[in-house]
């Protein structure tokens, strides 16, 4: 699947620069935007999906409450059904080889494991104030004690801004019986994930080079 995923990208990215700047514009993560990239390679279809975790779930950080939890459970389940996303045509015979989904919502685990060990340090110092016999250390010490808290507060902040940008990537990988009775996919995203607002969509075949958006009024994929 990672062949075909860097197959999309060079795509994208080498034969359709007409697209390009659409189909980098998830670096600027804006709520209510997602993206799909569509690439033909031969009888394979490939769909690559951009999200914000806004979108999806309806938050971009860790989940932390029961029914965040299951919001994300659920929202991961309907991306892996992709059968419930896409309309394909029947007439051409695509079946899905590969779907994969991730997010970046938890990655923040990384940094309460920074945390901890940043609460061990402090231990330590403790440890050296306890033999410290002269005051001008102890003002020292101090002086270090608010730099490290004063660290620890941009470390959180660097922290919160990560937790604020958590998105969705979801890869799909069709192999086709015959690609070229693939006319046009009907997205089901807007009917699963309604706070979407818009989807740009970049599309790359043997015969078709377009750089579109869906609406949840107008949600077809013309080849």
């Amino acid at each position: 699947m990672k062949l075909h995923l860097t197959l999309v990208a060079g795509l994208m990215a080498s034969q359709f620069a007409v697209a390009e700047d659409n189909f980098r514009q998830h670096d600027a993560h804006v709520h209510g935007h997602v993206e799909f990239n569509i690439a033909q390679d031969g009888q394979d279809l490939l769909i690559e999906i951009t999200a914000p975790g806004a979108d999806v779930v309806g938050f971009e950080h860790s989940p932390k409450t029961d029914a965040e939890k299951a919001k994300l459970e659920a929202a991961t389940s309907t991306l892996l059904n992709v059968a419930t996303l896409f309309d394909i045509p029947a007439a051409a015979g695509c079946k899905v080889v590969d779907a994969h989904v991730e997010h970046s919502l938890n990655r923040d685990s990384e940094h309460e494991d920074h945390d901890d060990h940043g609460h061990h340090d402090d231990g330590h110092h403790d440890d050296d104030k306890h033999h410290d016999e002269h005051d001008h250390h102890d003002e020292y010490k101090d002086h270090d004690d608010h730099k490290a808290h004063d660290d620890h507060k941009a470390h959180d902040d660097h922290h919160d801004h990560n937790d604020g940008h958590g998105e969705f990537s979801a890869q799909y990988q069709f192999s086709c019986a015959d690609f070229s009775k693939v006319n046009q996919i009907d997205s089901q995203w807007f009917k699963h994930f309604p706070a979407t607002e818009k989807v740009s969509v970049n599309l790359l075949t043997d015969q078709t080079q377009s750089a579109t958006e869906l609406t949840s009024g107008s949600s077809t994929i013309k080849f």
